[in-house]
């Protein structure tokens, strides 16, 4: 029995291949001709019972396979490039990025030695040192590609908290495992910090209940007489600050923390300084905005997110660190993978994964293809579109604004609670959120400031225009009428 179609092939045998990608591109162009809607508004339990009912015992021609994967999957897809897409950071690629997963796909490198990855090697190293270079980190400075934020800001705890153990008491947690004082450490970040800081602490055996939370100012900004305040004060309880979170750019109000200040207070109190800047580390590349990360260059660790403002296709992320270092205490030698001895680099070494995709080739490919200066030119179209969809709300009197933008989220809600209590209000929101989704006609988000329900809006793609928002707003507030009807009838 031949399996040969099932394969790609060197030569001239890639008939089945040929064939399959071009039933696949052509697809996928006609569902985006073809698509009016963020999503298909199908009933999620309908969805659900749709895909449940394939039967994944029986093998069907690939081409049959992918026209099942259009209609009950591509087709139910949310689609990032829709202009009412705007709840996460959650972007429409880059056409180069794309093209590079096809080379990623094909080629299928395992980055974690030389000899699975040889050029694919260099091409992540040479990225890794553009990046370093870009946030200005040193000459001892050193990173590794990631699958995003959540592993980035993993690793540069993890990284905090082996450096505080030798650094305090000599004690090798790589070998020796938590030191006896491993209860009294402590990880402080903002009260707006983002979730993975207490995740992190967890799978690192700390548990979330070392992580403190300083509370921040009316920006959403850390408060950095309050955060030295709380390292005094856990210092005089015998506690151990070892690390302190900075965030350029949080989640719903895209605040950027006193970045140099942070670190400042970070190597005055002996503590490890990381900077979570998934979502506006890609400031760096803004002329106008990079201003605003001045003191990232200085930190210990940062997390860099490029399935975020750097438009690269899911998943795709960094880790730089300043000296490199202190990823030896990740280093374990396989005497079948990464031999002590090795001459050519084999990039698991400063890894906490072994096998990994060549992403690097994504951004690569989008540097050659785009250029920096254009991805800035971006991101300051992008703020400026922000703050004129905060004015358009500030004049409907349908809507109040929570806040003024900061980076490009937009916070709002309805202006008219009329007569419902608080958390009918809240919950009105959440209905309207919700139907907008199931019916296909927007994807926004929502999120609670202060104890009130907001909507969300992220705008990240540099494509829409203001006219965008109008028939939005449009059905929005249509929605939120009929709403607001039905739940006072009911009361």
């Amino acid at each position: 029995m031949s399996y040969s179609k099932y394969f790609m092939h060197l030569g001239e045998k890639n008939r089945p291949f040929e064939d399959a990608a071009a039933v696949t591109q052509k697809t996928i162009n006609a569902l985006f001709q073809q698509s009016t809607q963020a999503y298909s508004g199908v009933d999620p339990l309908q969805l659900k019972a749709q895909l449940e009912a394939v039967d994944l015992s029986t093998a069907e021609p690939l081409n049959d396979v992918i026209e099942s994967v259009n209609q009950l999957i591509a087709k139910n897809s949310i689609l990032v490039q829709h202009p009412h897409t705007i709840a996460h950071l959650h972007t429409p690629p880059l056409v180069a990025s794309v093209v590079a997963e096809h080379f990623i796909a094909a080629l299928n490198q395992s980055m974690d030695s030389w000899d699975q990855a040889p050029a694919a090697t260099y091409v992540e190293q040479m990225m890794v040192d553009w990046l370093c270079a870009t946030y200005q980190m040193g000459d001892l400075s050193d990173g590794v590609f990631t699958s995003g934020g959540t592993q980035s800001n993993l690793m540069g705890l993890l990284l905090a908290r082996d450096w505080f153990a030798d650094k305090y008491s000599n004690h090798n947690i790589q070998q020796d495992g938590l030191p006896e004082y491993g209860h009294k450490m402590r990880i402080l970040c903002s009260d707006k910090s983002h979730f993975t800081v207490q995740k992190s602490a967890a799978l690192m055996g700390l548990g979330e209940r070392s992580v403190v939370t300083v509370k921040t100012n009316v920006q959403g900004q850390i408060d950095c007489d309050e955060l030295q305040l709380t390292i005094d004060a856990l210092k005089a309880q015998d506690l151990l600050p070892i690390a302190i979170v900075a965030t350029a750019g949080t989640t719903d109000h895209g605040a950027i923390d006193d970045l140099q200040r942070v670190v400042s207070i970070a190597k005055n109190s002996g503590c490890w300084s990381h900077i979570d800047g998934a979502y506006g580390g890609a400031l760096m590349l803004s002329e106008t905005h990079k201003s605003r990360l001045q003191g990232i260059e200085s930190a210990d660790s940062v997390s860099v997110d490029f399935h975020k403002l750097f438009y690269q296709t899911i998943s795709c992320g960094a880790l730089l660190i300043k000296n490199k270092a202190n990823f030896n205490t990740l280093l374990h030698h396989a005497d079948y993978l990464n031999r002590e001895g090795d001459e050519l680099p084999n990039l698991v070494d400063k890894s906490i994964a072994t096998t990994k995709r060549f992403d690097a080739l994504k951004m690569f490919m989008t540097l050659k293809a785009v250029g920096a200066q254009q991805l800035g030119c971006m991101y300051d179209d992008l703020l400026v579109l922000t703050n004129q969809v905060a004015d358009l709300i500030k004049k409907n009197s349908h809507f109040e604004l929570c806040c003024e933008p900061l980076l490009s989220t937009v916070l709002f809600r309805l202006s008219d609670q009329g007569t419902l209590s608080d958390e009918a209000f809240n919950e009105l929101h959440q209905t309207l959120r919700l139907q907008l989704l199931t019916s296909g006609d927007a994807v926004i988000a929502e999120t609670k400031v202060d104890g009130k329900l907001y909507l969300k809006f992220t705008l990240l793609n540099p494509c829409l225009t203001l006219n965008d928002f109008d028939s939005l707003f449009t059905k929005i507030e249509s929605t939120a009428t009929q709403l607001l009807i039905q739940t006072q009838e009911a009361n």
